[in-house]
């Protein structure tokens, strides 16, 4: 399996930004996409994940900010961030997951929100 992201970048505070994440090879049907991120010197966090039946979960720091989607025929999750702040500077990392022990990761994709 393999996650391929795009979308990060810099951006102003208050900004807007969008990740998407392809997920390839053999997936089961039923999982979890998601997003996280791992800022300096602190650990990696969940941003926001999604179910394949749309069920989703956000981080209090990104509700109301932040949607995530998905499309199951392409196997892909996006993170619409707005709002931007500079605390959401950070490698943001694509994830799916399902059953109790498959799980991959993507590279990450650096966002940093400055002036």
């Amino acid at each position: 399996v393999q996650l391929q992201a795009s979308g990060g970048g810099l951006v102003q505070p208050g900004g807007s930004l969008r990740l998407s994440c392809e997920a390839s090879g053999s997936i089961f049907s039923i999982n979890v996409m998601g997003w996280y991120r791992q800022a300096p010197g602190k650990q990696r966090e969940l941003v926001a994940t999604i179910t394949s039946g749309g069920g989703t979960n956000y981080a209090d720091s990104v509700k109301g900010r932040f949607t995530i989607s998905r499309d199951n025929a392409k196997i892909t999750v996006n993170l619409q961030m707005n709002s931007l702040k500079p605390e959401d500077t950070a490698v943001y990392y694509c994830n799916i997951k399902w059953g109790v022990t498959v799980d991959y990761w993507g590279k990450g994709t650096q966002v940093t929100v400055s002036s």
